[in-house]
Order: C-alpha cells, then structure tokens, then sequence
C-alpha cells in the first residue's frame, strides 16, 4: 500500500506514539493508545466481508445455532494470527511476502505468487458481488451496474491514500461501525435465545457433511489470507523503534489494536448467524440461502427497516472490504516479484471473474459461498511461513514464538489442513462421514 506517511496527520500520529513509547505521553488509557488503533481495522474489513454474509445466513438458516461455535473459534484463530503478522512487520521492518521472497527458492515463491493472486481473485469476488449486490438490494440498482459503481468507489475511496493512513483507517473503521450497529439492530429485533446461543458456542458439533462445507466456507471468510500479508504490511513502516523495550511496548499496543478490532469482527460475524438462525431457521424458512432470499423474507418478518438494514451493511461490507482487498493485492504483488502495476489496472484485472458471474446471470450467493471455500484452501500456504518466521530466532530475536504460542498456531493450522481434506476426500467417503 504506497501512503504519503509525510502528511502532517500522519506526522503527528507518529509523534505520538514515539512519545508514548518513550515514557513521555499523558492522558489516560484511551488517548495513550489511540495512536497506535488502525492496521487491525483496516485488516479486519476482510473479516466482514460479504462472503461472511454468504455463508453466515446459509449457516444460520440451514442449522440454526448449532454453527456459532465455528465463528467463535475461528476468530479466535484469526485473533492469533493477525497479531503474528503483525508482531513481524513491527520486528523485521518487512512484510510477510517480501520475507516469503527472501528466503523461499525461487520456484516456490512463483509458485505461491500465483497461488496468492487466485486467492485475491476468489476475495475480490465476494466482495465485488457483495457490494455489487448492496446497491441492488437498496436501491432496485441492476448488477451490472452496481458493479460499475462498485469500482468507482473503489478508487474514490483508496484516493485517500495520498492524504497518509489514517483517512484511509478513519473512513474503513467507520465502514465497520455502520456495519456493526446494522447488525445490533438486527440482533434486536430478532430477539434470540441466548441461552441456546451459549450452549452452541460450548458444544461443538456438526449436522452432515453440508455443516462440514459451511464450516470450511466460514472459516475461509473469517481467516483471510490477504488480510495476512496486509497487516504485517501495515505494521512494517508505521513506528519504526529500535529500541527492544519500545518494541515490546509497541507489540502491547497492537495487540490491544488487534482484540478491539477482531473483536467488533467477531461480533457482526456472530450477530450475521444468530440473525439467521433466530429469523429463518426459527419459522421454518429453512430454505434461505441466498442473501437475496434473506433480504426479501426479512421485511414481512421483522419489518421493513429490517430489511434496509440488511442491504445497507451488505453495501458497506462490500465497498470497504473491496478497497482493502485491492490494497493487499498490491503488496502480495511487490512483495513476491518486486513488480508494481497502476491500482486500475490490477482492479480491471480483478473485477474480471466478478463481472463474468454477473453477465453469465450466475447465482451470487453460492458463488460467493464456493469463493470463501477456497479461500480456506490457501490458508495453510500463510499460515506456516508466518509461524515457521514468527518463530525463528535469528529473524525474531527476543520476539520469537514461545512454545505455547507456537503450539496454538500450529493447532490453526492442522486444523484448517483437516478441513480442506475433508471437503477433497468428501465424495468418496461412506455415507454416514458426509
């Protein structure tokens, strides 16, 4: 992401934090830590995108509650690693596709180049259609066109960049709130059962193997592998110390950054299934799977305002998230191969697929679950070179994975890895393992 970080906001942002770190900063806790807030923000757009809508309402709607437990735990994966990318741009002074480059063979960093430019067309499709989606369900807006406008906001919005980061994060963090207090409201007029909500979240389990994909496709729309490389890219260059007593400060700052920001992630994430589950599955509207479905059943069952809300947080998700995603397609760009290609470019290249879904009239919302589903697939390809880097001493030093963390990263990974087994070995399974 190429920012002006001289800008005069941006200088005193800096200026802050160094004083902060420095011993020399006042106030209390919130203004001492508001300098440091932004990258897991912005990081954490990708963790509301439209395919968590996707996959969320068809998870709610088919099985009622009995998938909350997925988002918990998968934010809890996603808490860990972003605060891994992000604790190795804040060391190393390098994001994780420069370190992937610098000490793979070449042959594999090609290899995982390509890989990770699919897996940015499989983000950028979700969160194209999404947005995309948004301007048809609010304003009766066709797809094409929606689409259109779609990419003008996209550029509009990453305009911003040359003002510094933080308009950028202020404008993303506040596409984040409309999105959160969207889905309070939803939560309110759903009126759930919380006690059948907790006792999901402790009671992990699955209903056949169309749970097993629904899982896969929430766990591959919440731990996004562009998010990844973006953050330890937002970290890398913000606050550059040397000192290891102002590092160490520095990581205790960005994990408060990363627990506020996963956290309201995790919540509209929640509040998506629940909202599901408590409208849909809970009269009988089994049958909800796509967000189209969702929006239209939503009026006549908890009124009309139900129903523009929905629509405006599928825009918001879709439109932030979008910019983000055409952000972290640079940096895995310039990271791995060192080229640069001009933002309209890559996004005409992008938007491509998304705009092939539209003109073949395919259904958006199984497009967008099949996208999260592969995106879980190159999970694995991030996840081990951030923990096998996160954790060497010689790059790290003093700031190298302990066991235990090593150990929880490890266990994410493995865990992904089973799940994109099961979903290759599925069709040959017994019938009762489906």
């Amino acid at each position: 992401m190429e920012i002006d970080r001289s800008s005069s906001s941006d200088g005193a942002v800096v200026d802050a934090a160094k004083a902060i770190l420095e011993g020399k900063g006042t106030g209390g806790f919130f203004k001492r830590v508001l300098p440091f807030l932004g990258p897991a923000f912005i990081a954490s757009i990708a963790y509301v995108d439209p395919g968590n809508f996707a996959t969320n309402i068809e998870a709610g709607a088919s099985f009622g509650y009995t998938l909350v437990w997925v988002i918990f735990a998968s934010n809890l994966m996603a808490m860990l690693i972003q605060a891994l990318s992000a604790k190795l741009g804040i060391v190393t002074g390098r994001n994780l596709a420069e370190l992937c480059r610098d000490r793979f063979h070449p042959a594999v960093v090609y290899v995982m180049w390509i890989l990770m430019e699919l897996v940015a067309m499989a983000t950028d499709l979700a969160e194209f259609i999404g947005a995309a989606l948004g301007f048809q369900l609010l304003f009766g807006i066709p797809l094409l066109v929606g689409g259109i406008l779609t990419i003008v906001a996209t550029f509009l919005i990453l305009g911003l960049e040359r003002y510094g980061f933080r308009p950028l994060e202020a404008v993303i963090t506040g596409f984040l709130a409309v999105i959160a207090l969207c889905y309070l409201a939803e939560t309110l007029l759903d009126k759930p059962d919380w006690a059948a909500i907790g006792l999901a979240v402790v009671t992990p389990r699955f209903q056949g193997g169309r749970s097993v994909v629904l899982a896969a496709g929430i766990l591959g729309a919440t731990v996004m592998p562009h998010a990844i490389f973006l953050h330890s890219a937002l970290t890398q260059g913000r606050v550059r110390v040397s000192d290891p007593a102002h590092v160490k400060k520095l990581l205790g700052f960005e994990l408060v950054d990363v627990l506020v920001a996963m956290g309201a992630a995790s919540f509209v994430n929640a509040a998506m299934l629940i909202m599901a589950a408590s409208t849909f599955f809970a009269s009988g509207h089994t049958g909800i799977a796509t967000i189209e479905d969702a929006h239209k059943t939503l009026e006549p069952l908890l009124g009309k305002a139900s129903s523009w809300i929905f629509g405006l947080s599928l825009l918001m998700a879709g439109l932030a998230s979008s910019t983000v995603g055409t952000s972290a397609g640079q940096i895995i760009m310039q990271g791995f191969v060192k080229k640069h290609i001009p933002v309209w470019l890559r996004r005409t290249v992008t938007v491509l697929p998304s705009m092939l879904v539209i003109a073949l009239g395919l259904d958006p919302t199984a497009t967008l679950v099949m996208s999260q589903v592969l995106l879980s697939f190159g999970l694995p390809f991030v996840i081990i070179p951030l923990v096998l880097f996160t954790s060497d001493k010689k790059l790290m030093g003093p700031f190298a994975n302990r066991k235990p963390i090593i150990a929880a990263a490890s266990l994410s990974a493995a865990i992904i890895i089973a799940l994109n087994l099961y979903l290759i070995f599925q069709p040959f399974l017994p019938e009762a393992f489906r």
